[in-house]
């Protein structure tokens, strides 16, 4: 028995120092590379999954060229998106412009480990009525039809980062930072090709409930500010919300703990890659995975 017991403390003994080694050797291997070696490396490992690292932010963003794209959008995606930590209020906006619906959407909120928020211009093939819109499935538009997007996101009233491009899904996502959605806010800009568009979108966010003062309209340029969702999610998805966000922060705090090491996110996500890359590539599936979308998509197609 005392053999036993010894045989099993060396060999904790073993793993304890095994690891302490390895993760110093981790260490300093990220403390000898350049910024620019960091960067190159963390942008080749989140290309797969549709995103790009911006150090000078120090967030995650959606690249163009994204995966993504090619599944679009439908309102089934935000309705059962709770059930995979992703907790965030959403704002669509509908237009009619030159024949076909348009929709643009806002999110915000916690994403898993992460604090986000995105900004979406989706089209139908044509006009839909009222009841279609909720079953349509809108396809991300073209590198000619993208707009010109901008948001700030607030936490508490105050700017956590700021960001603007022509896109389609322009979005935000800062790691292991935790947030409730009505703690979060966001000043949209959006700049339409022309103004006759933007009085459009501008007549959507009044059907979305918007007022006129809440709407600043310049030429071909609309911005408003999104706080909180219009409707109110049921009794089992509030209840869920609350597991999945105690969840959502019980993680963050353990990679902040993994990861104390470091400070930058870069830092942080590359002592992870080394040390425990199957957590790694868990923390970047930050929206829903390909596997659902596709599910998704092939059965909006039957229908």
């Amino acid at each position: 028995m005392y053999v036993f017991f010894g045989i099993f403390f060396f060999i904790l003994l073993f793993f304890f120092l095994f690891n302490h080694w390895r993760k110093k050797r981790i260490i300093q291997k990220i403390c000898c590379m350049t910024c620019e070696e960091k960067c190159s490396l963390m942008n080749e490992l989140v290309e797969p999954f549709g995103y790009a690292y911006l150090p000078k932010p120090d967030l995650f963003t959606t690249r163009i060229d994204a995966w993504q794209r090619e599944f679009g959008y439908c309102t089934l995606y935000d309705k059962t998106a709770y059930r995979f930590h992703l907790i965030f209020d959403c704002l669509p906006v509908y237009f009619n412009y030159r024949g076909v619906t348009w929709l643009i959407e806002v999110w915000k909120g916690q994403y898993g480990m992460n604090t986000g928020g995105e900004l979406g211009v989706y089209r139908a093939d044509r006009i839909l009525s009222a009841k279609e819109r909720e079953t349509t499935l809108f396809r991300s538009v073209s590198d000619q039809e993208m707009p010109s997007l901008s948001f700030i996101l607030y936490k508490n009233a105050v700017p956590v980062t700021e960001i603007c491009a022509k896109h389609w899904w322009l979005t935000v996502f800062l790691m292991g930072c935790f947030s409730r959605p009505l703690d979060l806010s966001m000043r949209v800009s959006i700049t339409f090709p022309d103004q006759e568009m933007a009085t459009h979108f501008a007549g959507g966010l009044l059907e979305a409930g918007y007022g006129d003062d809440e709407i600043c309209f310049c030429r071909s340029t609309v911005s408003f500010c999104f706080m909180r969702p219009s409707g109110k999610p049921g009794c089992f998805r509030r209840l869920y919300t609350v597991y999945a966000q105690w969840l959502n922060r019980l993680l963050c705090r353990l990679y902040r703990f993994v990861t104390r090491p470091f400070c930058s996110t870069l830092d942080r996500l590359l002592y992870l890659y080394y040390y425990l890359p199957f957590s790694f590539r868990r923390m970047l599936r930050i929206r829903k995975n390909r596997k659902f979308r596709k599910h998704m998509y092939k059965k909006r197609r039957q229908r």
